[in-house]
């Protein structure tokens, strides 16, 4: 459990673990590595049902929630909620998700193109306490996917660029509708690098189109007037908002010690 300025409270919930890799984005994907690191490197593309697949309903002996009222639940973040593999699951997710209408869940995906056909019967307009990241990494993604998630009925879209892997322009696809677009590099000792030339163009899109803008972390290779600094991972995210170009962020679901989930 963590806590925002807001004293907003940040909960995670996995309801199934494993992910199959669709594109140059997920080469490298933390997931992957996190499970190597504990030697279960076999388990990271077999989607597996969690033990605590029913979280958000579980509750205390008091009675009351183990995930207390007015939470921001990371939903899914060592899979993709959209994935194939878990289509027989996701109804009931969705279910608990309306049920617990006291807290916001909050999921990305590279998988934007089939949420129309995962979303529930009653979705209409969008759920009010759902939040959905569209996740790009190239011009190619961000062109395929960014007309499918702008097309799509949601109440709260935020853009993910992570990890950037090329100069990226949005510019035709932002718009009020999106509530932020958020920026970061690859970590990991394979990390590809990042140009931070490619967010300042990325930042300047985000101000023409009044849309807020969050760099959250560096990455472990950037790339700065020329030269390339090594950044260990525990200054990637503070080293990012040292670079104070951060627009219009005020209170938001995403704290700082979370930017490793946007990897």
């Amino acid at each position: 459990m963590a806590y925002n300025e807001n004293k907003s409270i940040y909960e995670d919930w996995n309801p199934w673990h494993g992910c199959t890799k669709i594109s140059t984005g997920c080469k490298y994907c933390y997931v992957y590595r996190q499970d190597e690191m504990y030697g279960s490197a076999k388990s990271s593309s077999h989607c597996k049902k969690n033990l605590d697949f029913n979280k958000p309903l579980k509750r205390k002996r008091d009675k009351s929630y183990k995930i207390p009222p007015n939470s921001i639940v990371f939903t899914c973040f060592t899979s993709d909620f959209l994935l194939e593999d878990a289509d027989e699951w996701r109804d009931e997710c969705w279910k608990m998700m309306k049920e617990r209408s006291d807290c916001y869940f909050y999921f990305f995906t590279k998988r934007i193109h089939r949420l129309k056909e995962c979303l529930p019967d009653d979705w209409g307009d969008g759920y009010d306490n759902v939040l959905i990241g569209c996740t790009i990494e190239n011009q190619e993604m961000g062109d395929y996917r960014l007309p499918i998630f702008k097309s799509l009925q949601i109440k709260h879209k935020s853009i993910i660029v992570a990890p950037m892997l090329s100069k990226i322009d949005i510019s035709k696809y932002l718009d009020s509708t999106v509530e932020e677009v958020s920026v970061g590099g690859e970590s990991g000792v394979d990390a590809r690098p990042c140009n931070y030339d490619w967010i300042l163009y990325l930042r300047e899109q985000c101000i023409s189109a009044n849309v807020p803008f969050r760099f959250h972390q560096t990455g472990a290779r950037l790339i700065k007037d020329g030269k390339e600094y090594c950044i260990l991972r525990r200054y990637q995210h503070s080293q990012a908002k040292k670079a104070n170009i951060n627009f219009r962020i005020g209170k938001y679901l995403i704290p700082e010690t979370a930017s490793y989930k946007l990897d």
